[in-house]
């Protein structure tokens, strides 16, 4: 059964698009969210998405976009496909799965029609148009019903100007930081999230045998499946690494009603498990294997070009861990200059833990044979991952945008976000390997002190909060904490106090 997309009363001749496109001539074709005069609600008993349902009984519009699972970079004669609404994560060969939209059907609305309508949806709270994601819902999953839709209004993350880190530490005054944690869950994963729960929601009404969804998880993945299962009455189960995930990971599952493992294994061995017990049970994968992920997660791309007016940068540095994302950013990327919204995409850069770094171990060798390794404990943990499961995907990104793979010490990574912390940011770890690629770059000479530059911070610093103690309090083995700032231990005396503040000072006249 094919659901039709929710369209309101605007006929696409109110845009400026092509007028030779029969499409254009059919009044009844109408998107969502797009009106040439603001009108004022009537308001009723009805909540936003009784009135999304209600708007989308009245209108006949036949949805003229879909999607569809096929082979990842499958050849031209490849004939393989199969509806997103089959239970299904690896092609015939066993290799991953890739969501391919109808192109041509979108193409027969030009560039100028997308960036308006995208733009049109931002900030509003109609039905499900106020989501960062489901803003563009066409690219995403066209077919879904709005009523199936989970969502928490994710997205539409801050894009912070570092402009006294870029000024003060790297001669760099178009820096910036997408802020991906500023999200429901506190991490970029709730992008992907909530594409993967309301299509097992839509699954579950359509009376397909899924009795839950499961992951394995270094924390965020955990915490935004369960988040997400439990805003729709889902089971949720979540199989941890035991001791190797911050508490405040560990509790947002807990919280939020998941069925939790703790596991005595890495990610790489909860993966294992994971894969296993989906195939035998009717618990549907939410791991980045799942490629409807990836339909979230690229939305964040296409995010930071609408902030800067649909202007590309120059450089993206993603964190990589099992690496769906730099291939999500790159997919977001692609598509915006496939359809003509922008004339070219951003050169991305990977970051990887020195501890966990298969790829870039593959990137240095030149791409030859690649090779799993058995990750080391690393502070940043949600990408402490040896064997990553979308390893092909990253390659084939980073190798058609001329990307690069960089690396991250954990003295690096730790001073990199003290750093990024003393100028008014609260980062997470990862976000540290990738300020630390962007260093190393910048004293290469390979990033220009020009060149408009994005750092995608993964999640929020608070789930980090006990590393940044640690690092504050030097009390991390080995590690000198150069830019440490611990608190001041000062009796409850006036005088005391006055000649510790004189000093932090340096003033000779406030010494005298």
């Amino acid at each position: 059964m094919v659901s039709s997309c929710s369209f309101s009363n605007l006929p696409l001749s109110s845009f400026n698009c092509p007028k030779q496109n029969s499409l254009y001539r059919h009044r009844h074709v109408i998107f969502s969210s797009v009106k040439t005069t603001v009108e004022k609600p009537i308001r009723n008993e009805d909540n936003i998405r009784d009135e999304a349902r209600r708007n989308r009984s009245t209108t006949s519009a036949a949805n003229p976009f879909s999607a569809k699972y096929v082979p990842f970079n499958a050849p031209p004669e490849s004939t393989e496909s199969y509806s997103l609404d089959e239970i299904v994560y690896r092609s015939k060969s066993g290799g991953l799965l890739d969501v391919e939209h109808d192109l041509e059907a979108l193409k027969n609305y030009d560039g100028a029609y997308w960036r308006e309508l995208f733009d049109s949806r931002v900030g509003k709270t109609k039905w499900p148009y106020g989501s960062g994601v489901w803003s563009k819902k066409e690219w995403v999953l066209p077919e879904i019903d709005d009523d199936d839709i989970v969502s928490c209004f994710e997205g539409n993350s801050n894009l912070f100007w570092a402009e006294r880190f870029g000024k003060k530490i790297l001669s760099m005054n178009d820096l910036w930081v997408k802020h991906c944690g500023i999200s429901h869950t506190g991490s970029f994963k709730d992008l992907g999230m909530t594409v993967l729960v309301s299509q097992v929601n839509r699954l579950r009404k359509m009376k397909r045998p899924v009795v839950g969804v499961g992951c394995a998880s270094t924390g965020d993945t955990s915490a935004a499946l369960s988040a997400y299962c439990a805003s729709a009455g889902i089971p949720s189960i979540v199989i941890l690494p035991a001791n190797k995930i911050s508490m405040a990971q560990l509790v947002q599952p807990i919280a939020n009603g998941a069925f939790v493992l703790s596991i005595d294994t890495d990610f790489d061995g909860c993966m294992r498990l994971i894969k296993e017990i989906t195939s035998e049970l009717p618990i549907y994968l939410a791991n980045s294997l799942n490629s409807l992920r990836l339909e979230g997660q690229k939305t964040a791309a296409i995010e930071i070009l609408q902030q800067f007016d649909w202007q590309v940068p120059d450089w993206v540095i993603v964190p990589g861990g099992n690496l769906g994302n730099i291939y999500a950013f790159y997919k977001g990327f692609k598509m915006c200059q496939e359809l003509g919204l922008v004339d070219r995409i951003p050169r991305l850069v990977c970051a990887q833990a020195a501890n966990a770094n298969p790829l870039y171990l593959h990137y240095k060798a030149g791409w030859k044979d690649f090779k799993p390794v058995r990750a080391s404990s690393t502070f940043a943990s949600a990408i402490q991952i040896g064997d990553p499961v979308s390893i092909d995907r990253a390659v084939y990104a980073l190798r058609n945008c001329d990307g690069i793979v960089e690396e991250a010490t954990e003295e690096e990574l730790m001073d990199a976000m003290a750093q990024a912390d003393s100028t008014g940011m609260f980062v997470c770890p990862h976000t540290g390997v990738a300020i630390t690629a962007l260093f190393k770059l910048r004293n290469q000479g390979v990033i220009a002190p020009t060149d408009r530059t994005v750092v995608v911070s993964t999640a929020h610093g608070l789930k980090f909060s006990q590393s940044k103690i640690e690092y504050h309090s030097k009390a991390i083995p080995d590690m000198a904490c150069r830019f440490s700032n611990p608190p001041v231990e000062v009796k409850a005396d006036f005088g005391a106090v006055m000649d510790v503040l004189k000093g932090y000072l340096g003033s000779k006249e406030l010494r005298s």
